[in-house]
């Protein structure tokens, strides 16, 4: 799947139980919704949560917005009636909380299948735990349908025992871990979300952070966060300029059989050009979502 072809800039959690929040979600500019079945929604609402979800997928109005329903685990009283509410929802993804293992996702990728779910459905999985760090590579690798990993790192520094500061390096290791992996399988990986929703300063801090290690977008809890999580993971003017210029002047050299590249006074190799091409696709994508 083309798990990095589509912006994900930001990536806002919605809780299933709240019918308001998921009807204003229609008009809130994130990228891609999670709509929360888990941690978001108390046991004695589950159910109402997984219908009311259904309800408003079906319904449609959330334009290009890439939906994804985070489900319970398998281990959970709730966990195999959502998958089975999942495969036919018209969802684009379904995510799967605390994922420790390859064989976890592939047993609900068999949930999903045996109950209708198309081929186009992906699973992103939640990496936020020490042995899910440890297995990042298998899971990575354990179906075609893996799309994306999603960064739990409030879970993963309670059970690392670390301290969540905001240079992140007691959990750096982590991180690194799930962005080769999923680098290596071609996956989206999302950082993990900013708890304190009065520090707009840190909060563009930690996406600054974010997009410099590498991440595709970050995971949000309010709507207020959106904006600057898109500007923070976009690519600039700038870049973009720079970026169409190396493309031209790429294929002029192509045509002119020069085998050495050179554009305002940087070297330019093929890795540049592979780079300037995914950023110009990337804003190409993010001004097609915002035309509507």
């Amino acid at each position: 799947m083309a798990a990095t072809a589509r912006p994900r800039r930001s990536v806002l959690y919605m809780p299933g139980s709240n019918a308001r929040a998921l009807e204003k979600a229609r008009s809130i500019p994130a990228d891609a919704l999670i709509l929360d079945l888990e941690d978001a929604v108390a046991p004695d609402m589950k159910a109402t949560a997984r219908q009311q979800i259904v309800d408003h997928v079906r319904e449609g109005g959330y334009g290009r917005r890439e939906l994804v329903l985070r489900v319970n685990s398998l281990n959970t009283p709730w966990g195999y009636d959502d998958l089975v509410a999942a495969a036919t929802s018209g969802v684009d993804a379904v995510l799967l909380p605390k994922v420790e293992s390859a064989d976890a996702v592939r047993l609900a990728e068999q949930v999903l299948v045996a109950h209708g779910a198309p081929a186009s459905m992906g699973i992103w999985t939640m990496m936020e735990t020490p042995r899910g760090m440890l297995h990042a590579e298998d899971i990575a690798d354990s179906t075609p349908r893996m799309a994306a990993f999603v960064m739990g790192t409030s879970d993963l520094a309670k059970d690392l025992h670390c301290a969540h500061t905001p240079m992140r390096l007691p959990m750096i290791t982590s991180l690194g871990l799930c962005m080769l992996a999923g680098r290596a399988a071609g996956l989206a990986v999302l950082d993990g979300v900013y708890l304190d929703l009065n520090d707009d300063e840190g909060f563009a801090a930690s996406a600054r952070q974010g997009a410099e290690l590498g991440f595709d977008g970050k995971t949000l809890i309010h709507p207020k966060t959106v904006a600057a999580a898109n500007e923070a993971f976009a690519p600039s003017a700038d870049e973009i300029a720079f970026s169409r210029k190396i493309i031209a002047a790429h294929a002029e050299a192509e045509a002119a059989g020069k085998g050495v590249l050179v554009v305002d006074g940087k070297l330019i190799e093929n890795l540049h050009v592979e780079n300037a091409r995914r950023l110009v696709a990337l804003s190409e994508a993010i001004d097609s979502m915002a035309a509507g």
